[in-house]
């Protein structure tokens, strides 16, 4: 089991950048895989981005494809959202997840065993 608390969301302009961090607790945080979700109003909560074990592998949701960039520090626990070119329609709650072992696949909340809290991002026009 791994703890994880989000933090970096806020306000922002379109356009703009936010950079999302997630502090994960405990020692076997690098035998997880990460993703960052989404959660509009009124809106199922979407897969946004996930990374591999050891950070050589990303998936990105197409909607996010050029604009986001997601990354890891096993070192320190954390894993990055690097948001850019932000649009009104991103805005949401984001959430961290922790995955073992991907099982329904790394664009399936099934797969997360593990959730932060959420932090919300809000893009104005």
């Amino acid at each position: 089991q791994v703890q994880l608390v989000e933090s970096g969301g806020g306000l922002v302009q379109a356009g703009g950048s936010l950079r999302l961090s997630c502090a994960a607790s405990g020692r076997t945080f690098r035998m997880y895989a990460m993703g960052w979700f989404r959660q509009a109003p009124g809106k199922e909560r979407e897969f946004v981005a996930a990374i591999s074990w050891t950070g050589s592998t990303t998936w990105y949701a197409d909607s996010v494809k050029g604009r986001f960039t997601i990354s890891r520090d096993n070192a320190k626990n954390m894993v990055y959202l690097q948001m850019n070119s932000l649009k009104p329609e991103d805005t949401a709650v984001y959430y961290c997840a922790a995955a073992r072992t991907l099982g329904q696949g790394q664009y399936s909340r099934e797969s997360y065993d593990n959730w932060g809290q959420g932090t919300q991002v809000t893009v104005s026009s």
